[in-house]
């Protein structure tokens, strides 16, 4: 079998790539459009194994040892359209020629025990991510007034980023120190009477793909700020769906993500049974018992558009949901406009206070 798997256009022999607009792939030479289903036994010619999505234990992931002797090293491929090399890290699983702009795919990186469970197909294009990054900058009032003009777009991007997709039940015990607060007047005295209780919940709670991100490369706050997405519209993996775009193979185990996702879910646990405590006016948690009782790990590739703009030398880095186009990334802010912003919310306090006090 081959490194690299090229989709070749069978009218005219373009390369052919994922459309996110249409659903389908397309060659961008003579419009002929494909079906995913269509493709399917073209892929699994390709494939050295195949094997069911269930990930029910650690070891249908590489050894540990086998991944960190790739880090830091790197492959050559040849593309199959003009010769070109090809150079690319351990974790590339689909690229394009730097020479042809051809779309690779490296199989060996998706195949076998490397074989996403799952993929979110992109629905959003790259023209779509630009238009984001001007909506924004829109109503940014600490923002630079030149940064709209002079920011320059170096780098837009379509990744396919690794996750991991954890499946538990919680059972959860918490116990609460709540309170409530009565206020009355008699005379010229005010009282307040304060009531604590003593508030418990147990239960059970459930949770299904929990996202957790298995790319050293990617920063887990950026990648955790475009969340969530929309399982109902993941697809069994399809390597199609890669063509035109790039996408890593995961550098952290399901173990090495698992603490991760571990809090999250305790953390939701805590949230969701404290949401069914109402009717007082505090209510602090004094013990909780949350046991997880683990259950599938899923693979999966999640859509991302990365966005790199450079102002005044310095890179800015913005991150798209590439299904449903929550658009996050910091901004620079003005010196002067948060001065002049900070001494119109102090003197608008001042003046306040001022007239409460000339008023009592």
């Amino acid at each position: 079998m081959a490194d690299i798997l090229e989709y070749k256009c069978p009218c005219c022999g373009g390369a052919i790539t994922f459309n996110s607009s249409i659903q389908k792939m397309k060659c961008p030479y003579c419009d002929t459009e494909f079906e995913m289903d269509t493709l399917k036994e073209f892929e699994e010619e390709w494939l050295e194994t195949d094997r069911e999505p269930q990930w029910d234990s650690e070891s249908v992931e590489r050894p540990q040892e086998e991944l960190k002797e790739e880090e830091g090293s790197f492959a050559a491929y040849v593309c199959e359209a003009c010769g070109g090399e090809i150079v690319a890290d351990q974790t590339m699983a689909a690229s394009s020629c730097p020479f042809c702009g051809n779309p690779v795919i490296v199989m060996k990186k998706l195949s076998g025990v490397l074989r996403p469970d799952l993929v979110i197909p992109f629905q959003l294009d790259k023209e779509s991510a630009k238009e984001r990054l001007k909506n924004h900058l829109k109503g940014k009032l600490l923002l630079p007034a030149l940064f709209k003009t002079e920011n320059r777009i170096e780098e837009v991007k379509g990744i396919y980023v690794p996750f991991w997709l954890y499946d538990c039940d919680a059972h959860a015990e918490i116990r609460c120190r709540a309170t409530r607060v009565n206020t009355w007047e008699t005379g010229n005295y005010v009282y307040t009477e304060t009531k604590h209780y003593l508030v418990s919940r147990a239960g059970e709670i459930g949770f299904e793909k929990v996202p957790a991100d298995g790319s050293k490369k990617m920063d887990d706050a950026l990648m955790q700020s475009i969340e969530p997405f929309d399982f109902r519209e993941a697809v069994d993996f399809q390597t199609a769906y890669l063509s035109g775009y790039l996408a890593d193979k995961y550098d952290l185990s399901s173990a090495e993500c698992e603490p991760y996702a571990n809090e999250r879910m305790r953390q939701s646990t805590v949230n969701a049974f404290l949401s069914t405590i109402a009717g007082y006016a505090t209510c602090v948690p004094e013990h909780t018992d949350i046991q997880l009782k683990q259950g599938k790990i899923r693979y999966a590739l999640l859509p991302v558009w990365l966005l790199n703009t450079k102002y005044r030398g310095r890179l800015y880095t913005f991150a798209m949901n590439g299904q449903t186009g929550k658009f996050v990334g910091d901004l620079p802010a003005d010196r002067i406009k948060g001065c002049i912003s900070f001494g119109v919310s102090f003197a608008a306090v001042f003046l306040i206070t001022y007239l409460i006090t000339l008023l009592f």
